[in-house]
């Protein structure tokens, strides 16, 4: 909800991309996606950065298009910002990446899809295309928890695409995530053994209960992480499915996917984003914090450049903290 109805309102225009690189996925993902992409007040795009909004776990881009009860959504504070001079225009781009499976870590997996290369090679020069916008050394993109993950994964593995990016509350640090999640899921599937019926039942399922999203979050990082293409939407966990206990090959294919390991093969790359920014709340009650200072601590070491910050909060509703990445980005890519 706009907070003041004066502020000059920017347009946002819904694309339709037909992927060719999603067209292998294993869990159904459609390959026509919608990317709604704003252009601020008095301007076409061309000529402007780019900036990708990446979202979190159980959500598609075009969400934070939508009207938004009891705040603004991410183009209203888009029109704020810039009406109020605090960062310059950029255009941005929401990709609808939204799954079966209930979201979305950004990778190229053969269960869930090669997304990596759906933003890389088709999402991004298709919004360039068509408006003018971004480029080389003009690219940047954002997001929170699975999409913070996503920018940082993409910070790291392809710092010659993408110029700067920003990391809300992003999963790292995967021991203290996900091991203890691994019980539940366990239960879940104790009564319905088969991983595609479970996963089909649930969207059968007339009304959706918080605790199976939960599993289905960890059925999305097996089929991303560690997929097996012969299994029912590719997924295979790296427990024992008995006694919970880590299988350590599987589980090691889960790890090589950790920020805090990649960033041991790929941290100098990130010297040379012009913006890297990290912020976790302190009470992150997925344990992400921990993660985060670590990264920031490795960052410290390997002599990177970023911005790091702590704010007094959890990991739900920290919409606000936009206010402090998104002007960050496009002074930096201005």
């Amino acid at each position: 909800m706009q907070r003041d109805p004066l502020t000059p309102s920017g347009t946002v225009h819904r694309l339709t991309l037909d992927s060719e690189v999603l067209a292998s996925n294993l869990v159904g993902a459609p390959t026509r996606r919608a990317i709604d992409v704003y252009i601020p007040h008095g301007h076409d795009g061309g000529g402007l950065p780019l900036l990708v909004d990446i979202v979190g776990f159980t959500a598609g881009g075009p969400v934070h298009t939508n009207w938004k009860n009891f705040g603004e959504n991410v183009p209203e504070r888009l029109d704020r910002l810039i009406a109020a001079g605090e960062m310059p225009p950029v255009v941005v781009a929401f990709p609808d990446c939204f799954t079966r499976l209930g979201g979305n870590q950004y990778v190229n997996s053969v269960a869930m899809g090669r997304w990596d290369d759906f933003l890389c090679a088709e999402a991004v020069p298709f919004v360039e295309a068509r408006f003018g916008c971004g480029g080389a050394g003009r690219r940047g993109l954002f997001g929170k928890s699975s999409g913070g993950y996503g920018a940082m994964v993409h910070a790291l593995l392809h710092p010659d695409f993408w110029a700067a990016a920003a990391v809300h509350s992003g999963d790292m640090g995967f021991e203290l995530l996900y091991r203890h999640e691994f019980v539940p899921v366990l239960r879940a599937l104790a009564k319905e053994p088969d991983v595609g019926r479970w996963v089909d039942a649930f969207w059968r399922a007339k009304k959706t209960k918080d605790s199976d999203v939960h599993i289905l979050m960890m059925l999305a990082q097996a089929a991303s992480f560690d997929p097996d293409p012969s299994a029912p939407y590719g997924v295979r966990l790296p427990v024992t499915l008995d006694t919970c206990e880590l299988i350590p090959e599987r589980w090691a294919n889960w790890l090589a996917w950790d920020p805090l390991t990649l960033v041991e093969s790929h941290g100098q790359g990130l010297k040379a984003l012009k913006k890297l920014y990290i912020d976790c709340g302190d009470v992150d009650q997925y344990n992400l914090v921990y993660g985060a200072r670590r990264m920031h601590q490795r960052l410290n070491a390997l002599g990177v450049e970023h911005v790091y910050e702590e704010f007094p909060d959890d990991h739900t509703a920290v919409d606000y903290r936009m206010d402090i990445s998104l002007p960050l980005l496009a002074k930096a890519l201005g």
